[in-house]
């Protein structure tokens, strides 16, 4: 992806140019290393950098919000769902096998940028491992990563239980991908 020099003169940015981070290149290498956990807020960009953690939709809000405010508006921001299962998210345990389901669908946040995907959820994420189990993408804008999110999530969750014709209820599903959650954040 290009890099291009942080700048701007709104809040968020200079909240990063105060952390020491002056390049595109450079804050998606600090988001990185940020710790995976949920926000108090989830459309708070600023509490990625305040708590110290974030997860998949904050941490690409974040820089999607970084680089529109510093001209790079060719940066997309994407929800994507992808069939979770323990290969191609193995910290998520045996929760699959426990329950007898071969995945869950799993929304992930990420962005592209002229065909490139970036995903900087952590330092050992990488979109190559469940490329082959996206089932369907949307681009989103930052302030989607909420409620917008949670519902496109559900909406497509509770489709699948239909269509696969699965002897699960939404709640037994979704509180099973929580413990998925659950198990990432350790």
């Amino acid at each position: 992806m290009g890099n291009f020099i942080i700048n701007s003169e709104d809040h968020l940015s200079k909240l990063i140019i105060e952390k020491g981070i002056t390049s595109w290149n450079e804050l998606i290498e600090y988001i990185k290393i940020i710790p995976y956990g949920r926000n108090s807020n989830r459309t708070d960009s600023t509490l990625v950098i305040s708590e110290n953690k974030g997860t998949c939709s904050s941490k690409h809000a974040l820089l999607k919000k970084i680089a529109d405010l510093n001209g790079a508006k060719d940066v997309e921001l994407i929800i994507g769902i992808y069939k979770m299962n323990s290969i191609n998210t193995p910290k998520i345990g045996n929760i699959f096998l426990n329950n007898h389901i071969k995945y869950i669908p799993e929304a992930h946040c990420y962005l592209r940028y002229k065909g490139e995907t970036i995903d900087a959820t952590s330092g050992t994420s990488d979109f190559e491992k469940i490329k082959k189990d996206v089932m369907t993408e949307k681009k989103i804008q930052p302030d989607q990563v909420g409620s917008f999110k949670i519902k496109y999530h559900q909406d497509f969750i509770k489709n699948w239980i239909t269509t696969e014709k699965l002897n699960f209820s939404f709640d037994e599903i979704w509180e099973i991908r929580e413990q998925c959650i659950k198990n990432l954040s350790n």
